[in-house]
């Protein structure tokens, strides 16, 4: 890479069930204002912005064109947009920075979940002719790979049960995340997944600036650096996969250089607890590295907002200096589908 590229800010809000009372031009003003805010930045001062979201969950189509009207398009901006979680749009921000078009970018996402059937909507995500059809639901694929996993001894249910556990006991430090603290296990919601191994249905939305090179430590004291960043694909057919692995991941995080040293944090979007066994293996984990200490997606889930804030959480223990080298995980799509991994680090103290 050419250039340097950081993440300098990071914002969120609080992750709610439900936001009745807000449009999601309401959920994001205050997001934009304080990550603008963290830098000093005006909207006027950003080189470019990028955002993620799904007309699927708004009803409507190019729903994204309202959210400008908080991002304010005068004077006339350089902008785009991914039908994707954040930190895709995210990966395009970062590209065309690297190409020196801009030196800063404004990177957001939002979604609302709580006014429809989320497991219904994202069967929209499947084969058209093979699988959507049949309407299998988020929840009954991802059952389908723990299920796997348990068969071929990779874990079990009281594995799965410690997972959720922990993810919402760490949340506890986490004032944006919709569940904290001990959360009952549950009945199974589709065997042998219990609500305790789900990710909740909420809203939220969260945001970051990019910067380059000298710019990235005017804005920040200590930048997280973007080290190296990748996204790869599985099949899209379930039955042409080992739902027990995920090559996609593992080659994104070797092309992202997250092999060549070890990190000290992994902030993983699994929003089920099987699938933070997939990754652990994939990213070859160890029990040193501190996983998802924000409590991850089991935590706050918010559909096209979650691998962003994976993203932005990573790099605000940077900032803090609580990591000197993260790992951070988006994915989209049924049971791992497609995944990216950036590898973040903060200058030596």
């Amino acid at each position: 890479m050419t250039r340097r590229i950081a993440v300098v800010a990071f914002a969120q809000s609080d992750h709610r069930r439900t936001t009745d009372d807000l449009s999601e031009v309401e959920m994001l003003m205050p997001v934009l204002h304080e990550v603008l805010a963290r830098t000093g930045l005006r909207t006027a001062d950003i080189g470019f912005t990028c955002s993620g979201s799904s007309d699927y969950l708004a009803g409507r189509a190019f729903s994204f064109t309202m959210t400008l009207d908080g991002v304010g398009a005068w004077p006339p901006i350089s902008e785009s947009h991914v039908e994707m979680d954040g930190a895709f749009a995210l990966y395009e921000a970062w590209s065309k920075l690297l190409t020196g078009d801009a030196d800063t970018a404004l990177v957001y996402a939002y979604g609302k979940s709580s006014p429809g059937s989320l497991r219904d909507v994202l069967t929209r995500q499947l084969d058209p002719y093979y699988l959507a059809p049949l309407w299998p639901d988020s929840v009954a694929l991802a059952a389908l790979q723990a299920q796997a996993l348990l068969d071929a001894g990779d874990t079990d249910e009281h594995a799965l049960a410690a997972i959720g556990a922990r993810s919402r006991a760490d949340a506890t430090a986490n004032p944006h995340a919709q569940l904290r603290g001990p959360v009952p296990r549950g009945d199974h919601l589709v065997r042998p997944l219990r609500t305790g191994d789900c990710p909740p249905i909420g809203d939220g939305a969260a945001a970051v600036i990019l910067a380059a090179g000298d710019r990235a430590r005017q804005l920040c004291a200590r930048p997280a650096w973007i080290r190296g960043l990748d996204h790869r694909i599985e099949p899209h057919s379930l039955g042409a996969r080992d739902l027990t692995d995920s090559p996609s991941t593992r080659l994104a995080a070797e092309r992202a250089g997250a092999f060549e040293r070890p990190v000290d944090t992994a902030e993983l979007h699994a929003p089920f607890s099987s699938q933070e066994v997939v990754l652990r293996k994939a990213l070859r984990l160890g029990e040193e590295v501190v996983v998802n200490p924000s409590g991850g997606a089991l935590a706050a889930n918010p559909v096209m907002a979650a691998g962003l804030i994976r993203i932005g959480e990573a790099a605000a223990r940077i900032h803090r200096g609580a990591s000197d080298r993260a790992l951070a995980h988006a994915t989209s799509g049924p049971c791992l589908q497609q995944n990216l991994v950036a590898v973040l680090e903060g200058d030596p103290r």
